[in-house]
């Protein structure tokens, strides 16, 4: 375990990098031993600073695409706040970010708070108000997404933003393990898959992340929005990419970003 100092040092690190758009090396180069608790520490110390209200969290790494992708084995969890809601048809400035890219993902409205330790998939569908279509837009303060486990849980998940759409499905009308997802850049389908690529089910992600973040005093609270990680392999993004993504009984989503100058 790291000393205060050691988690505070680090959290600066990450918020500079963030702050300044200049990634830094992964946080294990200087704490091999750096573990999940550690990491989850430094991302709640600079949740704490952040004057954004949080409106939600998330769930990353949670399909084995992305897992294969960024070389882990198990997921990731992070807040979602205010400042990082994005909307659907003011385009993105792509140059905000480190490195930028985008993944789909069937994201619950929460109605009501759900337990924390002894949380269950029936518990979240309980709790659950609606489905709707989002696309994540996640990002790395680490430099070339070179991360381990405990370097994207204390980098706040890789989360940046994210844009909901405006389908609101109830929990009852559509099976959430059999949700197809295309994601598209322009007309071109870039990624597809369905939603029982997240940990079989995103309803066991959810209780798995109520029940994880739990153990640091974290709740997941009514009004909430919970993504619980994306259907298939992320995207690069490049200026001037227009996105649309697709989903079986939710609807569709939009996200574009501006042209360079």
């Amino acid at each position: 375990m790291l000393t205060d100092t050691d988690r505070r040092d680090l959290a600066d690190r990450l918020l500079a990098a963030e702050r300044d758009r200049a990634p830094i090396p992964p946080l294990i180069h200087d704490h091999p031993g750096l573990t999940a608790a550690d990491a989850y520490a430094i991302q709640l110390h600079n949740i704490r600073r952040r004057t954004a209200p949080i409106v939600g969290h998330k769930v990353g790494l949670s399909s084995k695409a992305m897992q294969e992708m960024m070389g882990v084995d198990e997921p990731d969890y992070g807040h979602l706040l205010a400042d990082m809601r994005l909307s659907e048809t003011e385009p993105v400035d792509a140059a905000r970010y480190c490195y930028p890219r985008v993944e789909i993902e069937v994201a619950f409205l929460l109605g009501a708070d759900l337990p924390g330790h002894d949380c269950t998939e029936q518990d979240v569908l309980d709790a659950t108000e609606a489905f709707a279509p989002s696309i994540e837009l996640i990002d790395s303060r680490i430099i070339d997404w070179k991360i381990s486990l405990a370097d994207t849980i204390a980098d706040n998940a890789s989360s940046a933003g994210f844009v909901v759409g405006a389908q609101r499905v109830p929990p009852e009308a559509l099976d959430p393990r059999g949700i197809a997802a295309v994601l598209h850049r322009g007309a071109e389908p870039v990624a597809q898959g369905r939603s029982d690529a997240v940990l079989g089910n995103p309803v066991t992600a959810v209780a798995w992340l109520a029940r994880t973040v739990a153990a640091f005093g974290v709740r997941l609270r009514a009004g909430h929005l919970i993504l619980p990680g994306a259907c298939v392999r992320a995207v690069d993004v490049r200026p001037g990419d227009e996105f649309r993504a697709e989903f079986g009984g939710l609807g569709e989503v939009r996200l574009s970003f501006a042209p360079e100058d």
